[in-house]
């Protein structure tokens, strides 16, 4: 299905004013699966932290698994992934995960990617920010975490700017595929 041609209209959980832009952040849905995979393999080397992610949207068919299966993570509270756009397109031009989440402890992580076109431009952080007002607010969450290599510099500032604080350094937390284990910064923020 082509999205872009399509009568689908995400409806926002939250909308941020960014000079003459709106950012429409919405819930992933069904009808993202083409525009998913549009964005991830168009972004595909900023995905080296999210394997995973990567190869289960090289297609389209393997989008629409992935979404039907994030849709119904969103659902029993497992993971949360929203998805972002600009203005009225359909397209997705960046995506925000709230996963890892620990329900007994109330903590959750972000891990977010954005369109090289909106690189440096402040609005992973407006994302973060909103999103752990969200994430405070509304699902009751105590304490969010970003975790980091200390090389993805606009991570580490993405992390600064929102008030995460460095916790400490995780030895040997990410395996790449085919690489030795990698250690990546942890910092957190408290509600």
């Amino acid at each position: 299905m082509d999205v872009e041609s399509s009568s689908y209209n995400p409806e926002p959980i939250l909308s941020i004013a960014n000079g003459d832009d709106v950012l429409h952040i919405c819930k992933i849905n069904k009808n993202d699966a083409w525009s998913i995979c549009d964005f991830v393999t168009a972004n595909e080397d900023r995905f080296l932290f999210f394997p995973k992610t990567r190869e289960q949207n090289l297609t389209p068919d393997l989008s629409k698994r992935f979404v039907a299966l994030k849709e119904k993570q969103f659902e029993s509270l497992e993971e949360f992934l929203f998805v972002l756009r600009v203005n009225e397109s359909k397209k997705i031009v960046g995506f925000v995960y709230i996963k890892e989440l620990h329900w007994d402890i109330l903590q959750g992580e972000f891990g977010y990617a954005i369109d090289y076109s909106l690189e440096g431009k402040g609005i992973t952080s407006m994302l973060v920010r909103e999103l752990s007002r969200y994430a405070f607010e509304t699902l009751k969450l105590n304490t969010l975490q970003i975790i980091v290599h200390k090389t993805n510099i606009g991570s580490v500032k993405v992390a600064e700017k929102c008030d995460f604080v460095w916790v400490k350094t995780l030895k040997n937390k990410f395996r790449p595929k085919g690489k030795d284990p990698m250690d990546v910064e942890l910092y957190e923020i408290y509600k």
